[in-house]
């Protein structure tokens, strides 16, 4: 029986070995998702306790157990760590160490003064408190990818269950000191449970990290770089098609003169104040809606949900918030305006295509009037004439 028990351990441990090996590869080669080196490193102090804890006999007296006890909480501490970081990223050593102290208090001053039969009762119950409370991490986390949370979850927590098994088991035992690792049905099933599980869980692990390398090359392909904003595809995979109804509306921007500050003060100075201006937009910003840079100097905004004349006001507001900004260049003070036109579609619906194209000639407009100004499409000023562009909020 000792023999199937040893050769289960040695199963578990190489288990845990591949997959430690298997996650640490996959971290090396792209080092974004730092859960999967947490894992690693959680997975390196898991084998090392396996293999420590496979000397535990009454011959090795309770040394090995000590020291297996104490790698299985750190790791399993470690474990649970680095679900928090996944879900919130934060770094998880702090609570890791936290977690691991609170353990190895509990359960390491038992199994020294020879009660290691009550230290494995703790260690089996702390475990299967971690790994359930890992599963639930994931489960918080669900909607990111749920396929394969929803299979991570439902693993952590049949492990925990296991783990839960064996300290009933050493329970209805009875005996606080054991001298030697306890041998029975529930550790049997749960090292087979943990064998299957960790197979489980660490191809899940290696398809969640794909899914997040899709999620994050596709924000990539839709965000511009330099700006935080989507892209003129991702605007036009959000609205292209889309009929716009009277309550929405586009307003289109263009940064006056901006070659001449790129000419002036450098492409870098360019940059910032594109990065100053999609601030800007940002701010006046409402929930129903978009902001976009098309390109250049060129940036748009969709506004949903707005009375006549609500987006103009808006247009009007992100243009003066940008004149008043104070630029500095170089130690100097630089002032830059904004053009802007507004569209808005029809109670019978309009193409966003061609809601853009009339705000872009109201931009063209705004342009030719001299600048630092916002007009609407021509088609409108008969709806509601627009109050003076340059001093309206």
């Amino acid at each position: 029986m000792m023999l199937d028990y040893q050769s289960l351990l040695l199963a578990l441990g190489v288990s845990a070995a591949c997959l430690m090996v298997t996650l640490f590869g996959t971290w090396f080669s792209r080092r974004t998702d730092s859960f999967l080196l947490t894992l690693a490193i959680s997975l390196c102090l898991v084998v090392a306790g396996i293999a420590v804890y496979s000397t535990f006999s009454s011959q090795s007296g309770l040394a090995p157990a000590a020291i297996a006890y104490a790698l299985f909480m750190i790791g399993f501490s470690t474990i649970y760590a680095a679900s928090v970081q996944f879900r919130i990223g934060m770094s998880p050593w702090r609570l890791a160490g936290t977690l691991s102290f609170v353990s190895l208090a509990l359960g390491m001053p038992l199994i020294l003064a020879g009660l290691d039969g009550l230290g494995l009762i703790i260690m089996n119950v702390l475990t299967a408190t971690l790994l359930v409370g890992t599963g639930c991490q994931y489960w918080t986390a669900r909607k990111e990818a749920p396929g394969p949370l929803l299979g991570m979850v439902i693993l952590y927590c049949v492990s925990g269950f296991s783990f839960a098994l064996c300290a009933g088991v050493l329970i209805a035992d009875g005996r606080m000191s054991l001298g030697e690792p306890p041998v029975n049905w529930a550790e049997n099933f749960n090292i087979g449970i943990c064998i299957a599980g960790m197979t489980g869980i660490g191809a899940l692990s290696l398809a969640l990290h794909q899914w997040r390398m899709a999620a994050l090359h596709r924000h990539e392909a839709m965000t511009d770089a330099l700006t935080g904003l989507i892209n003129r595809r991702a605007l036009f995979d959000q609205y292209g098609g889309r009929k716009l109804n009277a309550s929405t509306a586009v307003i289109v921007f263009d940064i006056d003169r901006f070659k001449s500050i790129n000419d002036r003060f450098g492409h870098s100075a360019g940059d910032e104040v594109l990065k100053l201006f999609a601030q800007d937009m940002l701010s006046e910003m409402i929930a129903e809606g978009a902001a976009a840079r098309l390109g250049g100097e060129e940036f748009a905004m969709v506004v949903g949900e707005v009375m006549p004349g609500r987006a103009e006001r808006i247009a009007n507001a992100v243009r003066m918030r940008f004149a008043a900004r104070d630029i500095f260049i170089d130690g100097k003070l630089v002032r830059c305006t904004v053009s802007g036109g507004v569209s808005v579609g029809t109670p019978e619906g309009q193409p966003f295509e061609t809601v853009l194209s009339l705000a872009d000639g109201a931009l063209y407009e705004a342009k030719g009037a001299g600048r630092d100004r916002v007009e609407i499409a021509s088609y409108l000023r008969s709806i509601h004439p627009a109050p003076d562009s340059r001093t309206s909020a």
